[in-house]
């Protein structure tokens, strides 16, 4: 016989193909009067967790004038103010074409500001002149100086129900220009 693993105070031996038989070792045998928490059960008879234990976090929605650069994971209601498709570069000439990307820069806004949102590929469907989105994981990503906010991978967009807000198109987040400064420690 040969042994497989260790399983907490237990040495796994493989009988069969089909049946795994779990074997109390001699050497742990001195561990479990130290150590009185450590299992013998086999992890496979312990009982599972329960899914229905682990509830869902609530998202905390975020307004526009709260957003700062370099920052990730937001959730926020926006409306729809203009959308202007960005012309795709050309392939360059020897290279193989990648598949087509859309883009579109968006502006979009609360009653608190606005600031340009960048709509990628299936995304730029749902960015139309006058909907209400809500953006989940949104990110800021810093384009010449000037915040930008975008949903990768990772986030969602979704269309709902129109908002009774008037968008406050004079705080215009991405008109405001950064610059990266290093400061050093002395």
């Amino acid at each position: 016989m040969s042994y497989l693993g260790f399983t907490g105070s237990c040495a796994v031996n493989l009988v069969s193909s089909t049946e795994i038989r779990i074997v109390k070792s001699l050497l742990f045998s001195p561990l479990l009067s130290v150590f009185p928490t450590m299992s013998t059960t086999p992890a496979s008879t312990k009982p599972a967790a329960t899914t229905t234990g682990a509830a869902k976090r609530k998202p905390v929605f975020v307004k526009v004038e709260q957003l700062k650069p370099g920052t990730n994971g937001h959730t926020l209601t926006v409306k729809v103010v203009s959308s202007k498709p960005v012309a795709s570069p050309k392939p360059r000439p020897g290279f193989i074409a990648a598949r087509h990307n859309r883009i579109a820069e968006c502006l979009v806004g609360d009653e608190t500001g606005s600031i340009v949102f960048t709509a990628r590929n299936e995304q730029v469907d749902m960015m139309k002149p006058g909907a209400t989105v809500i953006l989940r994981n949104a990110k800021i990503d810093m384009f010449k100086g000037s915040m930008r906010l975008a949903v990768d991978k990772w986030g969602l967009v979704e269309v709902t129900e129109p908002a009774k807000f008037v968008v406050k198109e004079d705080n215009n987040l991405s008109l405001v220009e950064y610059e990266l400064v290093n400061v050093v420690q002395e």
